[in-house]
């Protein structure tokens, strides 16, 4: 009760001093500094302190109205030049209370907009705490701020940016509805109104006002609402409202929005009769507080760091300069696209959600229109498909591979980037977290509008591919499909003139092309199939080939498909000619599948054939379809009326069998991996494996190894896949060695498999809150629920078991043992045959160990098949392999019995081939066993072109630019451990038919990991054992036996990584371009794979490609990248700063060509990076390889360096850190799924580092220059292109990092970095703004405000009249007008 008297008391002591000052004040041009020192000294005696909250509080309650006269107002002005009081309190006040009274008060309005335009951005230093609380919460009050945005607004940061917001919408508000615009629309589908505290402050009705009207009230009001815009355009188009505004959008996005639905009402409007005027002002006023929800980093061009942070786009060179000389900024695409043609990776990864990713960071990394990104994406998609058009033979994927990528992969990448459009944009917003560049074609932002703009930059991106010809031209083996998609355009066009011109053709005119269909056709077509383009493509000029012909096509010559789909029943001929041509419609499928599943018994096998053709091979318009259909089929369900007790699987044998043999080929089985299917095809092997592995074969059966309803068969053919995606033949020490779309951490298990699939079915069910998984709406037909492991118990068994035998070796059995008892009717099966058939070696007996056990029953004979599930065979034949391979090294076994005995085991149960390998890669790597000669008589002999292999593999490796000394096998005969000679020999005794495929693709990817544990010499000695098999795999051999020196050879690992470098940059000519030296994509990667006969040799890049994955210590590729990284930055910015050139300035390369080098080298060292160890190198990265190269990078190391080369440097390296992690994190505020959650937690560490040596915890080594760009350049990337990620730091880091900035004078970057800050840590930084601008804001004492007196000349003769009368007798509207000497000095 007492503190409230006491305030009474001062008020009304204020209230009087100020009414005495006002009094006393002169009416001259007299300095005020008299009367404002007197009053600063009264009010010095007062509690507050200045500036004083109660003195605004007073001055303006009299103001408004009851002493509203000119020395009030000169009064007011004055108070608040000389600081005692706060500009922004007293505009809040005057806010609240003149906007409500425009109208009867229009001098008044008038003054409060001059002082608004004067006063809003004078900032003067507060001095404590309390004053500052006190000021907000007056402001709060005055525009009820808290109650308004639903925010508590406690500090003058917050007070200050929504006392700005509040004051434009007020005023937009007033204006709208001074002009007579109703703020909303009838009926309309979006509704605009007002503000609800505008709604509060709106009283002053105009048929209640006391001063009616007069000529001069009527001028100041139709003249008020254009000042008003006019005073708007002025503030917005300050950066200090910029930022403030901005930070309305970050963290009250739905308030702005409402702002920017206000400016587009008054835009829609603006050429009615009352907007007219305000044209000109509307457009400028819109498109300043539209920049506020650009997020981009804008810094100083003229500044180095800014400079090279501003660094433009990446523009396509014209196709006349060649393909090769465009920019390298996109070379990730090509890496990229060729990583995923690696045969012996099975990603669990989608290739489409990584080329989704990567097509967006890409985009906003390079700031690129979506039209150069597409046409990038197509080039590098067709340089693809061109570099295998003269391909190795060997068990690879080939050209449908590269098909697929081109024809339903970029499509597919393409439409999730559209899909994803709506829904990234939207949670961008919520978050603050767009940038412009993310929408470069569309400055407002609209969803539908940005969607447009991607479609509209995919259709330019096609039309623009007409002019690479040479890349266009069609493989031999789809040029018919080509030339049929460019009929289907011709014949479109003349249907459509033809309905033009009314002319009837029929039902079978076709039109024929015989040539001029290219690879374009194919590509428009297949974006035609899934809604990416319309069929208005179809008319481009030079688009349908001129040169056609028509026929009339009778019955007999329709489409195969189409007989099929009007019943045709399914004869011999009708299936060979619907296997040879894909469907191309989607009900096509979806009949052949039903009748896989319910049609008669003959038509089943057929139906399953079909589908498992040509179209899962080049049906592309609808490949992901086909894949989803089989893999349903996989999936069978149970039969109607099935009652038998046996699983409803068997009832499916041979539909089964047909599909598993199309499937389990090398290029089908990629073409499945590509599309992200690994875990779901696993998930549904699973069962099939359990099923037939667990069932006994009959004696019609057993004999049938090669029949396709075999029960062993079905049960190999589905075992043998299951291992090829679990890559169970890795050696241990590769089990930590993970990549791309692997399991992070650990070895990827068949339990991991399993996780992805049911994690990927839980957010397909969940997709209607937001979570969308490649196919989901496919997904949730398969199957709803999860599977795990402990679901086949028989599965589990020999999974343990596997594990335990790469563990340690085998532990002995006891005789009578159930496994001892099987592991004899195996060897005796085996050699039982060598016996009867007299091909046994004289010095060779049956192995005696185990068959001291009891004697096989008379049914069972020595040779005879044992009738035992395919599941016991496998739990012996470890336990088999260690009794042979033991007899053979004591002699008691022959090595040829060996190699016999093993193909007969293989032969009988091709799923003991998965055994074999494992067992035989840990006795190799566990190093036990003596090494054998392969002389030809024990042991097959290499020796008839070791040398020439050898010497091969030296000259690619010197192609590559890789020159280290090997050991090579001068001292024949060569020798291998006895585990890999016999793998080896057992491997060669295969014979090459399509039906084995699935055992050479096993068996050749386990044979060459294998030796991966043996001494060097090993892989040129297995090489050439297959090279004398095979002869036309004679290349492909030798290039895979020279990636082999990569697995342990640090040194090798360094040249390939620097050749790559050289291969893709080129060196440089100060008198030409650094993008025309010939040096691009094709240097790195090649213009095909490897002719015939090795020339030209094998590009470095495709070299590193398929090795980086085996390398040993994958920790040495990051060192060697970033030292790399750091030279060619160094090199580039060198040429630039060179000295005593004869040459004129002028024919020097500029700073941006050197510049641009430093990205292209970091972009080409990120995208080698993440290749080779996705992320858990980028992690490492992060935590250690960026941290140690800082503080140990001495600055003698280079020698003397330019501040250039130094700051190139940083430059080069917060790129490369930046955009490694945008590959694996991606941009945006969805993570991708193999990023997981690591990337809060490796980024955080990063920066805490950075905190650390700006508070100085830490010393570096490396030059100040460097270090201060590379800071600078990392926060500037990451708040321009990955703002997300700022808020995942910790808000005393980002206080340092924002701290060092400002010592560095980068005060715009500390601010924006700020401003991407976590909402509880964004309001704080306006007080920061406020505290930066005041620093440079200078009060001059003897500037002062004039406002004009009110009064005529003759004053004296109206000096009795109210100062309302002295209002109306002002004869002119110039008289009304401030005239400011008022200066900002910053």
């Amino acid at each position: 009760m007492g503190s409230q008297l006491e305030r009474q008391m001062q008020r009304s002591e204020l209230e009087r001093l100020v009414a005495m000052t006002v009094k006393t004040y002169p009416v001259g041009n007299e300095t005020p500094l008299e009367w404002a020192m007197e009053l600063a000294k009264r009010l010095a005696g007062m509690s507050g302190g200045l500036p004083s909250t109660d003195l605004a509080e007073v001055v303006v309650a009299q103001l408004c109205f009851s002493n509203n006269n000119p020395s009030m107002w000169k009064f007011l002005h004055q108070a608040v030049s000389c600081g005692l009081l706060y500009p922004f309190h007293v505009l809040s006040l005057l806010t609240s209370r003149i906007i409500p009274y425009r109208t009867s008060q229009p001098e008044a309005y008038r003054l409060y907009l001059e002082l608004l335009s004067i006063y809003t951005f004078s900032f003067i230093p507060l001095g404590t705490d309390a004053s500052k609380k006190k000021i907000a919460k007056s402001v709060d009050v005055a525009l009820q701020l808290s109650e308004t945005y639903s925010f508590q607004v406690f500090e003058l940061g917050h007070a200050m940016v929504l006392c700005l917001f509040s004051i434009i919408v007020h005023l937009i508000d007033s204006t709208l509805d001074d002009l007579g615009l109703q703020m909303g629309s009838k009926g309309g589908a979006c509704e605009v109104t007002k503000s609800e505290d505008t709604q509060r402050m709106d009283i002053d009705f105009r048929e209640n006002q006391v001063h009616k009207t007069n000529e001069f009230h009527e001028q100041i009001r139709r003249t008020n609402a254009f000042m008003c815009l006019e005073v708007l355009t002025k503030l917005t188009d300050n950066k200090r409202a910029l930022g403030l505004l901005r930070l309305v959008h970050l963290n009250l996005p739905e308030k702005f929005n409402g702002l920017l639905r206000k400016m587009e009402f008054l835009e829609a409007h603006r050429l009615s009769p009352n907007l007219k005027p305000l044209s000109q002002l509307l457009p400028k006023l819109s498109t300043n507080i539209r920049r506020a929800s650009v997020l981009e980093c804008q810094l100083s061009k003229h500044q180095l760091i800014g400079a090279l942070l501003d660094n433009g786009s990446c523009k396509l060179a014209s196709p006349c300069h060649s393909v090769a000389g465009r920019f390298n900024c996109w070379v990730a695409f090509d890496i990229c696209m060729e990583d995923a043609m690696d045969g012996k990776q099975f990603p669990v990864t989608s290739a489409i959600d990584i080329l989704q990713e990567t097509i967006i960071t890409l985009q906003v990394f390079n700031r690129a229109s979506w039209q150069e990104t597409f046409l990038a994406l197509w080039l590098s998609a067709l340089r693809l498909v061109q570099r295998d058009r003269d391909p190795l033979e060997g068990p690879f994927p080939h050209l449908e591979a590269r098909l697929c990528v081109l024809l339903s992969i970029v499509p597919l990448a393409i439409a999730r980037v559209f899909e994803d459009n709506l829904t990234f944009y939207s949670s961008s917003l919520r978050e603050g977290t767009t940038p412009k560049h993310l929408n470069p074609d569309c400055e407002r932002g609209k969803s539908g509008i940005v969607l447009t703009s991607r479609r509209q930059g995919l259709i330019s991106s096609l039309q623009a591919l007409g002019q690479y010809h040479t890349l266009l031209c069609s493989p031999a083996s789809v040029v018919d499909a080509s030339n049929n998609a460019a009929a289907k355009a011709a014949r479109f066009i003349r249907r459509a003139k033809n309905v033009k011109d009314g002319i009837d053709v029929g039902d079978y005119s076709e039109v024929f092309v015989k040539e001029g269909g290219d690879l374009r056709h194919l590509i428009v077509e297949a974006c035609i199939a899934r809604n990416l383009i319309d069929t208005l493509v179809y008319f481009w000029p030079g688009y349908a080939p001129a040169s056609i012909s028509e026929s009339h096509s009778s019955p007999c010559q329709r489409s195969p498909w189409s007989s099929f789909m009007d019943g045709a029943p399914l004869t011999d001929n009708l299936v060979n000619l619907l296997i040879r041509n894909p469907a191309s419609s989607l009900a096509e499928i979806e009949k052949l599948y039903h009748i896989a599943l319910f049609g008669k018994e003959d038509e089943k096998l057929a139906a399953a054939k079909i589908l498992c053709g040509s179209s899962l091979s080049h049906g592309w318009n609808i490949q992901e379809h086909v894949i989803h259909f089989v893999l349903k089929l996989l999936c069978p369900p149970v039969p109607p009326n099935f009652t038998e007790s046996r699983s409803h699987l068997v009832e499916y044998m041979p539909m089964l069998s047909a599909v598993l043999h199309s499937a389990t080929t090398i290029d089908i089985a990629h073409i499945i991996s590509l599309h992200g299917m690994v875990p779901e095809v696993a998930a549904a092997l699973m069962p099939l494996c359990e099923v037939f592995g667990s069932l006994v074969p009959t004696s019609s059966l057993k004999m049938s190894t090669y029949n396709e309803s075999s029960t062993y068969m079905v049960f190999s053919l589905a075992f043998l896949f299951l291992m090829r995606l679990w890559k169970f033949y890795r050696p241990p020490v590769e089990h930590c060695i993970t990549g791309r779309g692997g399991a992070i951490g650990s070895e990827l298990t068949l339990e991991y498999l399993l996780i992805l699939r049911n994690s990927r079915i839980q957010f397909s069910n969940g997709d209607s809150q937001g979570e969308r998984i490649g196919n989901a709406n496919l997904l949730r037909s398969i199957s709803d629920g999860p599977i795990y492991i402990d679901s086949y118990p028989k599965l589990q068994a020999w999974y343990s078991q596997n594990r335990s035998c790469i563990a340690s070796t085998l532990s002995g059995l006891r005789s009578g043992n159930p496994i001892h008892q099987v592991a004899n009717k195996i060897l005796n099966m085996i050699y039982g045959r060598l016996t009867r058939s007299g091909t046994s070696s004289d010095n060779s007996s049956t192995p005696s160990c185990i068959t001291r056990g009891p004697s096989v029953n008379s049914a069972e004979d020595a040779g005879q098949i044992p009738f035992l599930p395919a599941w016991v065979i496998l739990e012996a034949v470890p336990f088999v392999l260690e009794e042979i391979l033991t007899a053979c090294a004591y002699g008691r076994l022959s090595s040829r019995d060996l190699t016999t005995g093993l193909r007969d085991l293989v032969d009988f149960l091709p799923a003991s081939l998965a055994t074999i390998i494992t067992y035989f890669s840990a006795e190799v790597t566990r190093g036990l066993w003596k090494p054998v000669p392969m002389n030809g008589t024990d042991w097959p002999s290499p020796a008839a072109n070791l040398m020439s292999v050898e010497s091969e593999m030296k000259e690619i490796l010197s192609a590559a630019g890789v020159n280290v000394p090997t050991t090579t096998s001068g001292v024949l005969p060569a020798m291998l451990p006895l585990p890999m000679a016999a793998l080896v020999s057992l491997t060669i005794t295969f014979k090459l038919d399509k039906s084995l495929e699935y055992i050479h693709a096993v068996a050749g990817p386990a044979l060459e990991n294998c030796a991966a544990s043996c001494a060097w010499p090993s892989m040129p000695i297995i090489g050439s054992l297959w090279a004398q098999k095979v002869h036309r795999w004679h290349d492909f051999i030798v290039v895979s036996c020279s990636r082999s020196i990569f697995r342990q050879n640090g040194e090798a690992v360094s040249q390939l990584l620097r050749s790559c470098f050289t291969s893709f940059l080129g060196s440089f000519h100060p008198s030409t371009s650094l993008l025309s030296t010939g040096k691009s994509v094709n240097s790195l990667l090649g213009n095909f794979i490897s002719a015939r006969g090795l020339q030209p040799p094998v590009a470095p890049g495709f070299l590193y490609l398929r090795s980086c994955r085996t390398i040993r210590h994958i920790q040495h590729v990051n060192n060697v990248i970033v030292a790399l990284v750091v030279e060619f930055s160094r090199n580039s910015a060198m040429q630039w700063a060179r000295t005593g050139s004869p040459r004129l300035k002028s024919g020097q390369p500029s700073l941006a060509v050197a510049a641009s080098q430093a990205k292209e080298v970091a972009t080409l060292g990120a995208s080698l990076l993440c290749i080779a160890g996705g992320l858990r190198l980028v992690q490492e990265l992060y935590q250690e390889t960026v941290p140690t190269w800082l503080l140990s990078a001495g600055k003698g190391k280079w020698g003397e360096a330019s501040a250039v080369c130094q700051i190139l440097e940083g430059y080069a390296m917060a790129y490369l850190l930046v955009l490694s992690g945008a590959f694996v994190w991606g941009v945006g505020a969805k993570k991708p799924s193999r990023g997981l959650s690591r990337r809060s937690r490796t980024l955080g560490t990063h920066m805490d580092f950075i905190a650390g040596v700006l508070n100085g915890d830490l010393l570096l080594e490396c030059d100040p220059i460097t270090w201060k760009a590379y800071v600078s350049c990392l926060v500037g990337l990451t708040v321009s292109f990955a703002p997300i990620w700022i808020q995942e730091v910790k808000q005393e880091t980002l206080r340092i990092l924002a701290n060092g900035l400002r010592g560095w004078h980068e005060t715009e970057l500390a601010l924006t970095l700020l401003e991407r800050a976590r909402n509880c840590v964004i309001f704080r930084i306006a007080i920061t703004k406020a505290r930066s601008l005041a620093k440079g804001c200078i009060l001059r004492s003897h500037v002062h405000l004039l406002i004009l007196d009110y009064w005529r000349h003759d004053l004296s003769c109206h000096g009795s009249q109210s100062s309302n009368k002295s209002w109306q007798n002002v004869s002119s509207n110039k008289y009304l007008k401030l005239e400011s000497h008022w200066t900002l000095m910053e």
